[in-house]
């Protein structure tokens, strides 16, 4: 008599229970992906081959195969969880070991990189000291608390209608407003960052002829621009002008200089309105927030409105995600089995997209695994079962005399 079949099914009921207490326990994990046990019949090796009536010797294990279908995703408060919708894993890097991982809860450590709760660093492109993403070889993402530079004004927009039906008044001085017809201000910026009120008087001179004089706080006009309109209204004077050319800021940053495109502006039979106000400088600031777009990109919003790209995530995929080897911590490791990474931005080819303040949860259904520990049971009771009936047979086998 054989007890093997009965031990190697209790063995495997044994397992499968294994494999499904296993799911249960981390039906709560961020990231984790279901396991199931497979099995395969065993039959003995024999030199001059099995024949019809070759009874097999149990079942073995033959793998523990994860299912890498998607999780739910459910919205959280915090910027840097991310959560992947579609294929794809993050690489991380711990002290140049590389694994990887669905669990996108990540946070910034003291020298300023994104790392999990176990301290590997998220890794992806880098960005340059200009905002400018440079795809190469994935390294480890920072998040810079360095302050935005100011940067200063250079250039400006100006939209506005200047009323025709407006009569020439007397000789322009800056003081009196009796002396022009309208004007308005804009506030530009200096090389340090200071704010500086950049004020535009409009005097009209002749039918469909203006002057604009610019002035830095509050002092004399440094510049005249004529500005000419056509009959019907529309600007006829070549754009962009200077209209600050080397003044002193007198707060010890360097002399700006200003151009002003206003190619919108217009001179119709209707009251002075400005329409936009836009130039491209601004004073320093200091990062307020963080927010990660579905392409991965991590964009750092500063406090002086400005915003800048800090880095870009990048997600990594396998011929065959079953050939992982699991690490434990929600992480897996390359093999020959699985094949190289294919690593690239997110959203595209097989790579999924991203979903920041977000987390994927497991993706255990926990009715279904609820069943599958009443069968794992059974087959276990049933195998105990077959070795009380050998049992039986043996004792009888015993008692022969």
């Amino acid at each position: 008599m054989s007890f093997q079949q009965g031990l190697s099914g209790l063995n495997a009921a044994a397992k499968n229970l294994d494999a499904v207490s296993n799911n249960v326990s981390n039906a709560g994990t961020v990231g984790y992906k279901g396991a199931s046990a497979q099995f395969a019949d065993v039959f003995a090796a024999s030199l001059a081959g099995g024949g019809s009536g070759q009874i097999g010797i149990g079942v073995n294990l033959s793998q523990v195969k994860q299912s890498f279908t998607q999780g739910n995703i459910t919205v959280t408060n915090n910027p840097l969880d991310i959560a992947i919708n579609g294929g794809g894993f993050f690489r991380m890097s711990d002290n140049g070991a590389i694994s990887f991982t669905r669990n996108g809860q990540f946070l910034v450590d003291k020298d300023g990189y994104v790392v999990n709760s176990s301290g590997a660093r998220l890794t992806g492109y880098a960005a340059n000291a200009a905002g400018v993403i440079v795809p190469s070889s994935p390294t480890d993402l920072m998040i810079s608390s360095a302050d935005l530079v100011p940067n200063a004004t250079t250039a400006g927009n100006v939209g506005l209608n200047l009323d025709s039906r407006d009569s020439v008044p007397a000789a322009f001085v800056h003081t009196d407003p009796t002396t022009y017809n309208s004007s308005t201000a804009m506030t530009v910026y200096d090389s340090l960052g200071n704010s500086h009120v950049m004020t535009l008087y409009f005097r009209k001179t002749a039918p469909n002829a203006w002057d604009m004089h610019v002035g830095l706080d509050g002092a004399a006009p440094a510049s005249t621009t004529a500005l000419a309109f056509d009959s019907s209204g529309a600007l006829t004077t070549a754009m962009p002008v200077t209209v600050l050319s080397g003044v002193d800021p007198a707060t010890g940053a360097a002399n700006l200089t200003v151009s002003l495109d206003m190619t919108s502006a217009t001179q119709f039979g209707s009251t002075f309105g400005v329409t936009s106000l836009t130039q491209d400088g601004y004073t320093s600031g200091r990062l307020a927030g963080l927010s990660v777009s579905s392409e991965g990109i991590i964009q750092g919003r500063y406090s002086n409105g400005q915003s800048r790209d800090l880095g870009q995530v990048v997600l990594a995929n396998f011929a065959n995600p079953n050939g992982l080897q699991p690490l434990g911590g929600n992480q897996w490791s390359e093999t020959a089995a699985s094949g190289q990474p294919l690593v690239g931005a997110p959203n595209s080819g097989s790579l999924g997209a991203l979903q920041s303040a977000a987390i994927e949860e497991s993706n255990i259904d926990l009715t279904a695994e609820l069943v599958n520990m009443i069968t794992a049971q059974r087959n276990y009771q049933a195998n105990a079962q077959s070795i009380k009936a050998q049992d039986a047979i043996m004792q009888t086998l015993v008692n022969l005399r």
